[in-house]
Formats: structure tokens, C-alpha cells, sequence
């Protein structure tokens, strides 16, 4: 994989503010210190790239602040050694993928967009990532060809986990999505192959994922 880092100084110093908004989790502080954001954004935008702030993307789409990404990886509770294939639904700009790339062993990633898949496959090569896929598709009907799969993880909010993506879980398995429930905060909300769910807190609400679609990281 090529150099990632562009600038370390700033790396550490967006380390340092996750740690101190609650992230403890050792993998994914190393991912998001490995991972230039900036390379993920109009070059424009590269300076803010490294500051707790969402960016906007092509196709009317953001990445949310990195405490938020941040917070939907450590609920997947990634197994240590890059052992879990991983579904992703919403490849966005590649941020998360290339993320997730550094934590799993293999990731799948689907999003509605040809232009966000196109430019993250782009972005993948580019940066020699490559234990990923990718495909243009309706994320909620999931990747069936390659189930079961370790973690699966939404990067929007929905309002009913979809029992198609459960059914693509290996039975030890974990799914990850921000959820919406009526006249409620919205939470993380993680449900494993076994059926047993928790919910964390989640700093920023993220866009609701309707039918076909998918936010973007």
C-alpha cells in the first residue's frame, strides 16, 4: 500500500482530539491516522481535511466530521488481526472504505452513485488499497454473492434494520447503521447475527437511508 500520510504532525494532532471526545478504539485511531481525508475532497478543501468538520462531495453528498466516523467503526468492534470480511453500503468518496480497508480483511462496497464508485475505485488504485471491491448498486439488497460476512455497517440512518443485510450476516456477525426511532435522539445501533442489539450515542445525526439509496462517507 502506498504512503497515506501527508501530514503526520496534523494526523496526530486529529488523534488527539477523537481520544478526547471518547474514541478509545486503538485499530480505528491507527486507520484514521494512516488515512489522508484530504486526498477524499476537492483539492479546495484539503486544508480542512484534518478539522472536526463535514465536507461536501460530488452528487449532493458529505463525509461527516471524523468523530462520527470514528464512531460508527469502533461499534463494529472490528476482530484484531484483519480477520472480518466487511460489507460497506455507501462507498461515497472512498474515505471509509480505505478506513475499513485498513481494519478488515476484505471489504465490499456498494453505492447508488456511478460517479462515487467510479472516482473511489479511482482513489483505491491510486493509493495501492487493495483488498476492496466495488459496485454500482441499491446497497440495501446487500452483496449476497459473497455472504456471510463478519461486520456489515450503513453510513445513513434508517428506521428499520433491513432484514435482507441480517440474513447476510456469518452467525457471529455484527451490523452497524445510525437508526432513527419516532420521538427519539438518533443512536448507533448494532444487532448481531444472534439477534441481540445495543445502541451508542451518536454525536451528529446522519442523513436518513431510504430505499435505494445511501448516504456517503
Amino acid at each position: 500500500m502506498a504512503d497515506l500520510i501527508a501530514d503526520p504532525f496534523r494526523a496526530a494532532r486529529l488523534v488527539l482530539l477523537l481520544r478526547r471526545q471518547g474514541i478509545r478504539d486503538d485499530g480505528v485511531l491507527s486507520a484514521m491516522e494512516t488515512i489522508d481525508r484530504g486526498v477524499f475532497v476537492e483539492p479546495g478543501l484539503a486544508e480542512l481535511a484534518y478539522e472536526d468538520t463535514a465536507l461536501p462531495i460530488p452528487c449532493g453528498q458529505m463525509i461527516p466530521k471524523p468523530v462520527v466516523v470514528a464512531q460508527l467503526l469502533g461499534a463494529l468492534k472490528a476482530t484484531p488481526g484483519k480477520e472480518d470480511r466487511i460489507l460497506l453500503i455507501g462507498a461515497g468518496s472512498g474515505y471509509m472504505l480505505a478506513l475499513l480497508a485498513q481494519i478488515g480483511r476484505h471489504v465490499w462496497a456498494i453505492d447508488r452513485y456511478q460517479k462515487l464508485v467510479t472516482d473511489a475505485r479511482a482513489r483505491m488504485l491510486e493509493l495501492k488499497v487493495e483488498n476492496v471491491t466495488l459496485k454500482h448498486g441499491d446497497g440495501l439488497d446487500g452483496w449476497p454473492e459473497h455472504k456471510p460476512f463478519d461486520r456489515v455497517l450503513l453510513t445513513g440512518a434508517v428506521s428499520g434494520i433491513p432484514e435482507g443485510l441480517l440474513g447476510q450476516l456469518a452467525k457471529d456477525g455484527a451490523l452497524v447503521t445510525p437508526f432513527n426511532e419516532t420521538g427519539k435522539d438518533q443512536v448507533i445501533r448494532r444487532v448481531t447475527g444472534k439477534g441481540e442489539q445495543s445502541d451508542f450515542q451518536i454525536l451528529e445525526p446522519l442523513p436518513l437511508l431510504r430505499a435505494g439509496k445511501s448516504a456517503a462517507l
